[in-house]
């Protein structure tokens, strides 16, 4: 029976600004197995990091707060937490991986002290044995000659070398759950792929769970196990990667596939999805994928489908998937005149 080490309920993320409330994350609900890779896929915008930024709250102070929804991690609410008691849970019990090692990394200290630094303390420890865990934790994220890296600085390191850094450091106090935010973009490809391989196989050491959020749908495909697409702050689309790929049901979902050139295949152009991401401060009625839907239909305009299975475990947000949808209605068969326009 697969044990799902964290549950996400309902979670929701305001944040407060000039023109109002911002609802940046509007519902989320997803589980987390052990040993398993869930990826979180879509646009600049649609709330992935903010997701993870509230998993771990880390929210921005003053501006961003968890406005409901619970997270379970272990069985426990670590929403309801204080203070002192989630710095005793981040890092130990869920670490994260930043985007762009150069802004996670601290010029002015060696990667040997940034390391030993996140090491738990252990009583009776010593210098010469902390050493030794910086150094074993550099080796296992297959940094060559650790006994000499160890008094380097970031920027005498590559890109690829500084990113095995920030996993070192991640993975220090040996979390259950890693989260993994772009953790490729300052990549090339060729890093990219090894990079991904190294963590692929530290999980399966640890028997780790993690969560990748990307942009890259070649990166989905060849890391993770399930995934979730989001839209303006909300889950549409969720599926295990296999069927997702092969049979994707969300209009959005649909589209984000098409845009990926194949192999084999030479298009003169490749589709492109119409008009911007919605203004969060300025949602339309209804499903927010309406204003750029090629098949939207009336219903669209004015309520929120809700999710519901089109498989095992696969669900949908649409109307066009919803068995409450009326019987009436008929996609349109070509883009709304809006489809192009951004709210």
């Amino acid at each position: 029976m697969v044990e799902a080490i964290l549950r996400v309920r309902d979670l929701r993320v305001d944040f407060g600004t000039r023109r109002g409330v911002v609802h940046a994350v509007a519902g989320v609900s997803f589980d987390l197995n052990r040993g398993e890779t869930l990826g979180i896929v879509g646009e600049s915008g649609s709330g992935k990091t903010v997701t993870c930024l509230a998993l771990l709250r880390m929210l921005p102070a003053g501006a961003g707060r968890i406005a409901g929804g619970s997270i379970e991690l272990n069985g426990r609410d670590i929403v309801e937490l204080s203070a002192r008691e989630m710095a005793r849970v981040r890092g130990r019990e869920i670490g994260m991986i930043m985007q762009d090692p150069m802004t996670s990394l601290d010029p002015l200290f060696t990667v040997g002290e940034q390391v030993r630094e996140t090491i738990p303390q252990e009583e009776g420890a010593t210098r010469e044995r902390m050493r030794q865990r910086v150094m074993d934790l550099l080796g296992m994220v297959r940094i060559p000659d650790p006994a000499s890296r160890v008094k380097s600085y970031p920027h005498q390191m590559s890109g690829g070398m500084r990113q095995r850094v920030v996993a070192a450091i991640s993975l220090s106090s040996e979390p259950a759950v890693l989260l993994a935010d772009e953790p490729t973009t300052a990549l090339d490809v060729t890093i990219q792929i090894q990079f991904l391989d190294l963590l692929k196989s530290i999980q399966r050491e640890r028997n780790l769970a993690m969560i990748l959020v990307t942009h890259d749908l070649s990166i989905v495909s060849r890391a993770c196990d399930r995934v979730a697409v989001m839209y303006a702050g909300r889950i549409v689309e969720t599926g295990d990667t296999i069927t997702l790929f092969e049979n994707p049901r969300h209009p959005y979902t649909k589209a984000l596939l098409s845009s990926v050139p194949r192999l084999g295949e030479f298009p003169q152009r490749l589709p492109t999805i119409e008009g911007q991401p919605p203004d969060l401060a300025m949602l339309p009625a209804g499903c927010p994928f309406n204003v750029r839907c090629p098949v939207v239909m009336e219903t669209c305009r004015g309520e929120m489908p809700p999710r519901r299975s089109v498989g095992p475990g696969h669900e949908v947000a649409c109307w066009l998937e919803s068995a409450t949808s009326p019987a009436a209605l008929t996609a349109d068969s070509t883009p709304t005149a809006e489809a192009g326009e951004a709210p």
